[in-house]
């Protein structure tokens, strides 16, 4: 369903029960599908997936390869792009970036402006928040938290119920 004044253009998909609204832009080869919603100003272009029951809301933006699927939700001025993924129960909002091949899934949180990038893997409960950056082959998952200013780079990996704050740089294991 397309309604409002959303614009879908190209070789767009939309289709099962998947709606795009408001003034929604979805443009060239992407694909909304199953129970996905793309509302208010968001955009999901390039060869961008939203699928499940995702939801791209705000003024959001879905580009490239990205995949945003399970019950993901990206709003706010968050962006998606690459061949990043969003998935199972994540969050992604206000002006974070997940990029690359990164991942976040499984309830975690990037929010605020956070930068997640390279092929990071977020998840498990986790979250990046503030200005915090994640970057590389970093694993952040289980409770674990990222903050601040705070730097997560390399193959480190964060994770338990380790706090990573204020202006800490992490290389290599914190847990």
């Amino acid at each position: 369903v397309v309604s409002d004044h959303a614009v879908v253009s190209g070789t767009v998909r939309v289709f099962g029960n998947a709606a795009v609204s408001g003034t929604a832009w979805v443009s060239g080869t992407a694909w909304v599908s199953d129970n996905a919603r793309v509302s208010g100003d968001a955009w999901v272009s390039d060869n961008a997936v939203v699928s499940g029951t995702a939801r791209v809301s705000g003024t959001a933006r879905v580009c490239d390869d990205a995949l945003v699927s399970g019950t993901a939700w990206v709003a706010g001025h968050a962006r998606v792009s690459d061949n990043a993924r969003v998935s199972d129960n994540a969050r992604v909002f206000g002006d974070a970036e997940v990029f690359g091949d990164a991942w976040v899934s499984d309830n975690a949180v990037v929010s605020d402006h956070a930068v997640v990038s390279g092929t990071v893997r977020v998840f498990g409960n986790a979250g990046v928040f503030d200005d915090a950056q994640v970057s590389g082959t970093a694993w952040v998952f289980d409770d674990a938290r990222v903050s601040g200013t705070a730097r997560v780079f390399g193959s480190a990996q964060v994770f338990g119920n380790a706090a990573v704050s204020g202006t800490a740089w992490v290389s290599g294991t914190a847990w």
